[in-house]
């Protein structure tokens, strides 16, 4: 039976299609999430502690229409996806950083869907700039998707990855081992608090278009549009007014 915000919910990311716990609803409810609710670590440079605890991640997401970073995104579909009538598993993984190597576990939230023994599905809606629909977790080819070719390579971990002129990059590796929505928390104080995480070293609030992306960093809007790529700089001053008219969140007054 779905919960009573699961309609709201729904209209937030403004799908209407069927209900029905299939691959075909998941890969149209991710893309639509995806679409309309941003990835962004504003309340952290805000100063606004975010709490690992679902009906929080729903209020923010669905009632004040925000968006939010892995925890809050995975953590609200999540939600949504079980009142619907999925099998939900929360995955812990290790994001890839540009020096190499991989992050502690719980650095990232991901989810995998099952669809009765023989079909599991890893969905994403809070790493960034990604693939827009669930990717195959048994299939060994290359997986071609609307933001781009993925593959997934299994071993002690598994790893996502991505092709970026010809070469496959690692986005982040991770298990199979199911965790509860609290297990996060630790982490989830690790990436809003310290000085040595990188949301907590510049804002960014960004979100994918039907013909690219948007995102608005420090100092530029970036627009990418049928591959063709533009930046605007933004000035501090012009900051929130850009936010505003580009993502519709207003920044808290001082």
């Amino acid at each position: 039976m779905p919960e009573p915000w699961t309609e709201s919910y729904l209209s937030r990311i403004g799908y209407d299609g069927s209900r029905e716990p299939s691959l075909e609803t998941l890969r149209a409810l991710q893309e639509r999430h995806l679409l309309t609710v941003p990835f962004e670590n504003l309340d952290i440079h805000w100063k606004r502690p975010i709490v690992v605890d679902g009906k929080r991640f729903l209020e923010k997401v669905v009632r004040q229409r925000r968006g939010g970073f892995c925890y809050e995104l995975n953590g609200a579909f999540a939600l949504l996806l079980r009142s619907l009538g999925f099998s939900v598993t929360m995955l812990s993984a290790r994001v890839h950083s540009a020096a190499g190597g991989f992050g502690p576990p719980f650095d990232h939230m991901a989810l995998l869907i099952r669809f009765g023994e023989q079909s599991r599905w890893l969905t994403d809606v809070g790493f960034g700039e990604s693939h827009l629909q669930p990717l195959n977790l048994d299939a060994r080819l290359e997986q071609h998707d609307p933001a781009g070719v993925f593959r997934i390579v299994p071993g002690e971990e598994f790893q996502m990855q991505s092709r970026h002129d010809g070469e496959w990059v690692p986005q982040f590796a991770f298990t199979l081992a199911p965790h509860e929505l609290s297990e996060y928390a630790p982490m989830c104080d690790v990436q809003q608090f310290s000085p040595e995480s990188h949301f907590t070293k510049g804002r960014v609030c960004t979100i994918a278009t039907e013909s690219g992306r948007v995102t608005l960093a420090e100092t530029r809007l970036i627009i990418t549009r049928d591959g063709e790529r533009t930046e605007i700089p933004v000035a501090a001053e012009e900051w929130d007014e850009v936010l505003l008219e580009t993502f519709v969140i207003r920044a808290p007054r001082a």
